[in-house]
């Protein structure tokens, strides 16, 4: 009976050390580009205030704001789309989506429009909603 035991505690160490890998993941070299860019065009969107809570944060706040969540969460981060749902979509405290004030005074849901930022990227780098 002692070698089942040994291998049965091998096999359930086997499975717990997969399971921790895979629940730490980090961006490859080109999620991290994305991502990367994503912050800089955020930070130089000088036309738009992004709503964070209710409160008003011009782009390089807001920027800065991505980058710290960014920085916090990156083991948890394997894509562009993790970067914008878990970093630049809405409050971890609160739960409230954060809102993009356009240049003409519309607003749009964040993750509405960071996504499209990231498809013009994935398209060859269009500006898709700085306006």
């Amino acid at each position: 009976m002692a070698p089942f035991r040994f291998l049965r505690t091998a096999l359930l160490a086997l499975v717990l050390g997969l399971a921790a890998a895979m629940a730490q993941a980090t961006p490859s070299a080109s999620e991290q580009k994305l991502i990367d860019t994503l912050i800089l065009r955020v930070s130089k969107m000088s036309s738009m205030t992004f709503m964070r809570n209710g409160k008003e944060h011009d782009a390089a706040e807001a920027a800065k704001h991505m980058q710290a969540k960014f920085d916090h969460f990156k083991d948890e981060i394997a894509t562009a789309e993790d970067f914008i749902d878990r970093c630049a979509s809405r409050s971890e405290v609160t739960g409230k989506a954060y809102k993009v004030k356009m240049s003409n005074g519309s607003m749009r849901d964040a993750n509405e429009f960071l996504n499209a930022e990231l498809r013009a990227l994935r398209r060859g780098g269009g500006r898709a909603g700085a306006g």
